[in-house]
Parts: structure tokens; C-alpha cells; sequence
């Protein structure tokens, strides 16, 4: 395989350390390696041929539907090394909102797992644009990897888009964020220079979904010459987790706070190999002082934090794991119930509602500047034009900065609802509800919950529900229509039943009421 460095594509960081490392184990099922860093190069190559000798062509799209797999590595970098954009699917999603992303993004072809090739059998005739569907180590997708290998990775630019990432928004609709190879890049040192050095023989175990946080990762690990591990249960569990450490030392694994929690609850940690435990990166949902002091006296100075979204991904702020455990030596409680300060290259302001920056501790919205920065909403110049007003990307979370750039956020202007790490936007969970003829109203909020950071709550003004068992009947139906239409994570945890929803005098709900009452309540 010939080494070529003119092209900007991120596969080309596959093909640098497969010619520094080529023997060293570049990606693992449990404890057993699946190929080193030649061998993922070489499928890699030729899942690409296999793709171009298919029709596609570079800049299509490519839709990742999945559990964790260790396929899914070789497919992400198989469809970078054809110059394809890849689209990462959230595996817990509805098959009709898997429709919506694969119309959406016009993807031409998929990689699924086993279930979904069957879950996406009714929807299929809504992604009118996919005409074909392969799951991850099939006969079919062995065939490709038996394709002679393309030689280098296409020519793409920084600019080019490398990973489509479906984001729901205020408006209910999933959008496209549109991460291009400069943006990956960028990332990958962010995350070397700020959250975690990495050194060639290093672990990373993907527990938490690919398709987020866990799979962008991929990238500086692989820049680095490390081994993705994947759990054999595709998913987090504390046992196998602690059982990985005894195969792969000098470990660490992308997390959201609710899986932290649950592993330093777990009666199998006592028995873990923490001195092969490097370092658990936390992110996607706020990670509590309380919390997080549990989790280092349990696990160690092992923890790292950091603060993204989608349009940035996992780079907007971070404490890498040394400030972290000085923070918390120190006891200052104000600093660890920050996210930390801005990573290398990132400009963080919080500004007013005209997009000026405010005086140190004043709260506004935080914007956002630098080469993370996404491209812009995929088919959607309205959207993109507001996201990223006057050069900056408005965040649309609410904080404040220290005078040592400390970042501390507030509140989420946006009402995102995080519960177990997934991302819950209330509008889309109220569309549906609304679509119930016995539904007058509805606001959708998020309830403080034990394990998993929030849970999702509907207050409903019902028009005939005036019954212990009337609103019992009505429950049920609006948790089958939930189930019809959306994720089953996304559905209310609980029915509140209200009179009338409380409004200002726009008309618009008050959710900070609404959670305002619940609290009281409980």
C-alpha cells in the first residue's frame, strides 16, 4: 500500500499509522484482536473499491445503523477511504425516524447489524433514494472485504463533508450536521492536546454508541496508534467492562455520567484492575459535583470532562484528568461544577442576545469559534445562517466565564432533555402527543431522575380525561402512539395532567414553571 500524504481525508491518518505500527492491534472484540493496524488499512481499501466498483461516487452517503460492532470501524473508515460521507445513525431510533435521516441525507447505501436489517424492512419505502442495504458480517459484506484494495484513500479537501451527525432540534425535525474532514482533524488533536495523551499500544473501549461521542473517538486513537476494543454485548456493562481491564492495559473509555455512576455502584469494581485504568472521558449529559466526587474517590484521578455538541463535536471546553483531580484536591467545588476552559484553538464567549460578549460572571448564551465548527446544516441555509450568526456557532446553552475562562453552564436554553446520555428534544415527543385527538395541550419537560441524570415528563391538558381511569386509558394511548412513532427511549416516563399549561403573556409555555411545580410536588 503506497503511503500518500497530499489528500486532507482522515483516512489518510488510517494509512500513517498503519506504516508506522502495522503489526500493533489496531481494533479487538472483547479480548481477542480482530486486526492490526495493517489489516484495518488493507479492509479498509477494500471496502472502498468495493463501494466505487458499486457506483458510488465521492460525496455520497453512506448510512451506519448499529449496535457496536468492531465492523463498524472498518466501515466508517472503508467509506472516509472512497471519499463517501458517513451517517452515523443512532441504533435506538424508530425505523421511521432512520427513514426520515436516510431520505433526508439522500444516502444511497447502508450498513446495519442483523436486527435492524429487519426493523427497517417496513421503512424502506420512505428512503426512497437507498438501494441497498448490507449488514455487518454477512456473507455479502465479507464479499466486500475479498474486493481487491483501492490504493490510497480519495483526494478530499478540509472542507469536504466527512460525517453527517442527525441532531433533532426546536423544531422537531432531525437536522444534518455536516462535520467535514477539517473538522475531524481538528478534533482529534483537540482531544490529544486537552483530554488525553494517547501512545501507541494503547486501549480505548467503546461501551458507549459509535454512532456519538464513542465513535468520533475513533479518530485520535487511531491517529495514535491505539486499539479500539469493542465489548462483545456491543453496549456498557460495569462486569464486562472490569473484566476488559484484565486484557487491555492502559485503558480508557468515552462516558455520559449516568454510566460513570452506574459503574462506581457496581459491586464488580471492587475487583477491577484500576492500575490499568488510564483515564474515563465524560461527556453528553452535566456531570454533578456530587457525582463526580463519588466517582474519583471510587475510580481515582482517572476522570477527564468535556463539553461539546454535535455542531462542535466533543471540543467547545474540557478538564483533562490532572486539572480535574487538582480541582478536586483543592476542594473547590465553584471550579468542578464548571466544564472547563475553552480547548486549543476554540474561541468561548458568552454574549448577550445581540451576540456581544459579556463582563466575566454575567450569564448569556454561549458562542462558539474555530475548526471544530460544523459546515452548517445539511439542505438547510435558514437554519445554518441562525446557528452561526456573525461567525460564531450560538450555542444555544446558557453559562458563564470565570476569570480564568472557566466555563459553568446554567441551563439549556433549548429545553434538551438528557436521559442516559441521549439527547431528548421535548418538541418532537410533543408533536406526537398532540397528534392524540383527547390532547388539547401539551409541554414536555425534563425531571431531575437517580440514574439516569433526567426522565421525561408530559404535562397534559386533556379535553375528556376528567377520570382516575379516563387518564389511565389515556396514558396507554399515547405511550402506543409514542412507541408507533418515535424511539422508545424518547417516550414520557410519566403523564402529568394539568388544567392549563402556565404561559407569559405571549402565549408561550413557561417550562421553568412547569418544572418548577414538579419539583414542589415530589
Amino acid at each position: 500500500m503506497p503511503f500518500h500524504v497530499s489528500t486532507r481525508n482522515v483516512a489518510q491518518l488510517l494509512v500513517r499509522t498503519a506504516h508506522a505500527w502495522p503489526r500493533l492491534p489496531a481494533l479487538a472484540s472483547g479480548d481477542s484482536v480482530v486486526c492490526d493496524y495493517a489489516g484495518l488499512a488493507d479492509r479498509a481499501s477494500r471496502i472502498a473499491l468495493a463501494l466505487a466498483d458499486s457506483g458510488m461516487r465521492a460525496g455520497e452517503r453512506v448510512a451506519l445503523v448499529s449496535r457496536n460492532v468492531p465492523e463498524y470501524v472498518e466501515a466508517l473508515f472503508g467509506c472516509w477511504w472512497a471519499g463517501l460521507v458517513a451517517v452515523p445513525v443512532n441504533a435506538k431510533l424508530h425505523p421511521k425516524e432512520f427513514a426520515y435521516i436516510v431520505a433526508n441525507s439522500g444516502a444511497r447505501r447502508a450498513f446495519v447489524d442483523a436486527s435492524w436489517a429487519v426493523a427497517i424492512g417496513a421503512g424502506i419505502d420512505d428512503a426512497p433514494s437507498l438501494d441497498r442495504v448490507v449488514v455487518l458480517g454477512s456473507a455479502e459484506w465479507n464479499a466486500l472485504r475479498a474486493n481487491a484494495p483501492r490504493a490510497v484513500p480519495a483526494t478530499c479537501g478540509d472542507d469536504d463533508p466527512a460525517w453527517l451527525f442527525y441532531t433533532s432540534g426546536t423544531t422537531g425535525r432531525p437536522k444534518g450536521v455536516v462535520i467535514t474532514h477539517g473538522n475531524l482533524r481538528a478534533m482529534s488533536q483537540c482531544f490529544l492536546t486537552d483530554v488525553e495523551a494517547v501512545a501507541p499500544g494503547d486501549a480505548i473501549l467503546h461501551a458507549a454508541p459509535m454512532s456519538h461521542g464513542s465513535g468520533l473517538y475513533i479518530l485520535p486513537h487511531v491517529l495514535a496508534g491505539a486499539v479500539n476494543v469493542v465489548p462483545e454485548s456491543g453496549g456498557f456493562d460495569p462486569d464486562e467492562i472490569v473484566a476488559l481491564l484484565d486484557a487491555w492495559d492502559r485503558a480508557s473509555f468515552f462516558a455520559a455520567p449516568t454510566m460513570a455512576k452506574r459503574l462506581v455502584a457496581a459491586p464488580a469494581l471492587a475487583r477491577a484492575r484500576l492500575d490499568r485504568l488510564k483515564s474515563v472521558v465524560l461527556g453528553g449529559g452535566p456531570l454533578y459535583v456530587a457525582d463526580c466526587k463519588e466517582a474519583c474517590r471510587a475510580l481515582g484521578p482517572r476522570l477527564a470532562q468535556i463539553y461539546g455538541q454535535g455542531e462542535s463535536p466533543m471540543t467547545i471546553t474540557a478538564m483533562g484528568r490532572a486539572l480535574l483531580a487538582d480541582t478536586i484536591a483543592r476542594n473547590d467545588e465553584a471550579r468542578l461544577g464548571s466544564v472547563g476552559v475553552a480547548q486549543t484553538g476554540i474561541d468561548v464567549i458568552v454574549a448577550d442576545i445581540a451576540g456581544d460578549p459579556l463582563p466575566t460572571g454575567e450569564t448569556g448564551e454561549v458562542l462558539v469559534r474555530g475548526p471544530t465548527v460544523m459546515a452548517g446544516y445539511w439542505m438547510n441555509p435558514e437554519a445554518s445562517s441562525a446557528t452561526l450568526a456573525n461567525g460564531w456557532l450560538h450555542t444555544g446553552d446558557v453559562g458563564t466565564l470565570d476569570e480564568d475562562g472557566f466555563l459553568t453552564l446554567k441551563d439549556r436554553s433549548k429545553d434538551l432533555i438528557i436521559s442516559g446520555g441521549s439527547n431528548i428534544y421535548p418538541r418532537e415527543v410533543e408533536e406526537v402527543l398532540q397528534a392524540h385527538a383527547e390532547v388539547a395541550e401539551v409541554a414536555v419537560i425534563g425531571r431531575p431522575h437517580p440514574d439516569w441524570g433526567e426522565e421525561v415528563v408530559a404535562c397534559v391538558v386533556a379535553r375528556n380525561a376528567g377520570t382516575p381511569a379516563a387518564r389511565a386509558a389515556l396514558e396507554r394511548a399515547l405511550d402506543a402512539l409514542c412507541l408507533e412513532r418515535i424511539a422508545r427511549f424518547k417516550r414520557p416516563k410519566a403523564y402529568v395532567f394539568v388544567d392549563e399549561l402556565p404561559k407569559n403573556t405571549a402565549g408561550k409555555v413557561l417550562k421553568t414553571t412547569l418544572r418548577e411545580r414538579l419539583a414542589a410536588d415530589r
